[in-house]
């Protein structure tokens, strides 16, 4: 989707909200450890409300996936490999759809994520609540300082006040005189971000802008009733594991440690003496976090590391196998567990825990998780999207088709301090300034 971006000096570049009334076309890159997705889609208007935040349907037009390279952990660590598999991946899709893309929206999920809520009120120029009154919060809250080395990657309003009494959704045409707000603020270290970014202009990309992992996995599990109830999702991704949590329908906390599945695979590939690759297979076909009463019966043959014909593979029982597997998955849930309570909204979240990401398929993760977060837990998979090949509806796709979704929700993004323009330099809503505001939402 071609907007118009505006780069902030704390912020990343920002797209043109979707208008309500046009179909675009959108791609994405989902730039993940394990592999390197690239997704061009059609949004089209859309009356249906069934899924939250969905104002348009999704057609998937062009769909590329390869092997991830040069990234570890989510962060760019070979531009040159990672160049090759970001081509890759954008040429699958391009061919499928068969255009040419020249921007994309990419996730973010290194960076030390870092979720701040902060608060800001002004005094109300009118009789009523107009949309400057608004715009001049909204600049307020996104005006704390960040930083050096830290980037704004979102910030989002959670909630308005006026005069003090909060749960407020649109306060414009209210009466009041004082008009707060509260502002989720997501920000991550500026080198890794730019580094990911770098590797894409190689490919000769630009980047729209770039949407934290867990808030695109939110984006394309979760429904309204959780959303509105309050949530946690957890991805269990190839390198890091992520947490967002929804309260009130809001994205309000997001959180990130630098674990994920393929520390399961070295942990196999380590304890049974294997090449990476059979590691990696072991795991996805045998893999499992819960013992059964035929794993000392089950015997598994294990390819000896280099391709020496005298080297006969070995043979381990399946226990083996589960014992290797399961610390490692108990210790990633443990930090995502962790994770949940540091962020101050475990009440807010209940019982209501939805996994997704590649490593919450592995054969008994729901379970063990239900044990260690001790709540209800279901595994989450992209919602309402059509096109999508079979191998690519699965848990493993989410962050990408989130951020798909992503456009559809971001006109509630807001950084920093907008220029005055006419309405806000008279303290009023001008006919100019909704004159401007109608061509930019329908054009």
């Amino acid at each position: 989707m071609r907007g118009a971006p505006d780069r902030t000096v704390a912020g990343v570049s920002r797209i043109k909200p979707l208008s309500a009334r046009r179909s675009a076309i959108v791609s994405v890159l989902d730039v993940g450890s394990t592999k390197i997705t690239c997704l061009i889609a059609r949004l089209r208007p859309s009356e249906s409300e069934a899924l939250r935040h969905r104002s348009h349907a999704i057609e998937v037009l062009g769909f590329g996936t390869t092997r991830s390279r040069g990234v570890k952990s989510g962060f760019v660590v070979d531009l040159d490999e990672a160049e090759v598999a970001m081509r890759l991946a954008v040429d699958q899709a391009e061919r499928m759809a068969e255009m040419t893309v020249g921007s994309v929206i990419v996730n973010l999920s290194c960076g030390r994520l870092r979720s701040e809520v902060f608060s800001a009120g002004v005094a109300v120029r009118g009789p009523t609540v107009t949309n400057g009154d608004v715009q001049r919060v909204l600049a307020a809250g996104g005006a704390h300082s960040v930083r050096e080395g830290r980037m704004v990657v979102h910030s989002v309003p959670i909630g308005y006040a006026l005069e003090g009494q909060h749960g407020i959704a649109d306060p414009c045409g209210m009466v009041g005189e004082a008009l707060g707000i509260d502002m989720h603020v997501v920000t991550a270290d500026e080198s890794p971000l730019r580094n990911l970014e770098l590797a894409i202009n190689r490919c000769h990309l630009e980047v729209e802008t770039v949407v934290a992992t867990p808030y695109a996995s939110g984006l394309s599990t979760l429904v309204e009733d959780e959303a509105e109830l309050g949530v946690a999702c957890i991805d269990l991704g190839g390198g890091t594991t992520t947490l967002s949590v929804f309260c009130s329908g809001q994205f309000v906390h997001a959180d990130a440690v630098p674990i994920g599945g393929n520390h399961i695979t070295l942990d196999i590939a380590r304890g049974l003496s294997t090449g990476l690759a059979d590691a990696e297979r072991l795991k996805a076909k045998f893999g499992s976090a819960l013992p059964s009463a035929s794993d000392d019966k089950d015997i598994l043959t294990i390819p000896p590391v280099g391709e020496d014909e005298r080297d006969h593979p070995n043979t381990v029982p399946r226990s083996a196998l589960t014992r290797i597997v399961r610390p490692r998955v108990e210790e990633t849930l443990e930090m995502a567990r962790d994770m949940l309570l540091q962020s101050g909204f475990a009440e807010q979240v209940g019982r209501r825990v939805v996994l997704t990401g590649g490593a919450s398929q592995l054969t008994g993760v729901a379970e063990t998780a239900r044990r260690i977060l001790g709540r209800n837990v279901r595994l989450g998979r992209p919602l309402g999207i059509a096109g999508m090949p079979d191998s690519a509806k699965g848990p493993a796709f989410s962050a990408a088709v989130g951020l798909v979704i992503y456009p559809q929700v971001a006109k509630i993004e807001q950084f920093e301090a907008r220029q005055p323009g006419w309405g806000a330099m008279t303290g009023t809503d001008g006919y100019l300034a909704r004159m401007g505001r109608w061509l930019w939402d329908s054009f």
